[in-house]
């Protein structure tokens, strides 16, 4: 079982989606997005297997939740370096999880 030291170390926070746009390049269907954590750690990019429940007009401006503190990883042409955390669904869609109101961007998770 993971202690309680293992859960502190991953780093979750809150940001809003800035910009999303598809990602035709990627294995799977999935969209490229760039999140706004504010100060300090500003902008950074995410890719997300989201395309069955959402549209990337409808992303833009949303909060999210993500881990902050894990390596990038290059996906296709892209590199990742956060990774926005959702909820598998039994037909493989994925719900993002999400704040239930409007919270300051970079507030960590615990």
């Amino acid at each position: 079982m993971a202690t309680y030291a293992d859960f502190e170390r991953i780093e979750m926070r809150v940001g809003r989606i800035v910009r999303a746009e598809a990602f035709p390049e990627a294995r799977k269907p999935a969209y490229r997005m760039w999140i706004d954590f504010g100060e300090p750690l500003g902008i950074k990019k995410s890719s997300a297997q989201i395309t069955k429940l959402y549209e990337t007009e409808t992303l833009v401006g949303t909060q999210v939740i993500a881990v902050t503190n894990i390596p990038p990883r290059q996906v296709a042409n892209f590199i990742s370096e956060v990774l926005v955390l959702g909820v598998v669904l039994d037909d493989g869609k994925v719900a993002l999880i999400r704040p239930d109101r409007e919270v300051p961007l970079g507030k960590r998770i615990l």
